[in-house]
């Protein structure tokens, strides 16, 4: 398993190691033990799937305390560009974010800890996408943030995504307080 920091502070790209062969392959997508040999103690308590189009953009979200969660996420099937934006209070990387491409064929893993937003737009239809949650989800606890958002400049690289209408109408940055 490697391990890679991302320009923003506790976001990490994992990638894990797989074994390939004429059969197909293997890899250990989460073992307790070897995270935490690397410094990685979060403990996962749900996990959810979501299956989408190619073109849906889901996100951005995050839960507030005591509710908040760190995520662990990959795709399954499909592949989707992933991204978590900064809305630590006084993290010098505030409002920023960073993206990674996730696949079915390279596997990699996005750690997303609390304190996030997160989204993702799906490259390919029938997309399947994995979430390890750090803690349960709470309906009063939910946010997002507008996927769009000018401050935040998110590139997409699409110009009509497919939004549920709580996405659509999220609030902007500057409306928001941040809970973390």
């Amino acid at each position: 398993m490697q391990i890679i920091e991302t320009p923003i502070k506790d976001l990490l790209v994992i990638q894990p190691d797989v074994f390939k062969d004429d059969r197909g392959y293997f890899f250990e997508c989460y073992n307790e033990e070897r995270f935490r040999k690397e410094g990685l103690t979060m403990r996962f308590v749900q996990d959810n799937e979501s299956k989408s189009a190619k073109g849906v953009l889901r996100g951005l979200h995050f839960q507030r305390p005591p509710f908040a969660q760190g995520k662990l996420v990959r795709v399954v099937k499909g592949a989707v560009m992933d991204v978590a934006v900064d809305l630590r209070s006084g993290s010098p990387t505030y409002g920023k974010w960073h993206s990674v491409v996730l696949t079915e064929e390279n596997k990699t893993m996005f750690w997303i800890p609390e304190g996030f937003a997160h989204g993702f737009v799906t490259l390919q239809d029938d997309t399947v996408f994995n979430y390890k949650c750090t803690n349960v989800y709470n309906k009063a606890s939910e946010g997002s943030i507008r996927w769009d958002d000018p401050d935040i400049n998110v590139d997409w690289n699409i110009d009509n995504p497919i939004l549920s209408e709580k996405d659509k109408i999220s609030p902007f940055m500057k409306d928001f307080v941040t809970p973390f």
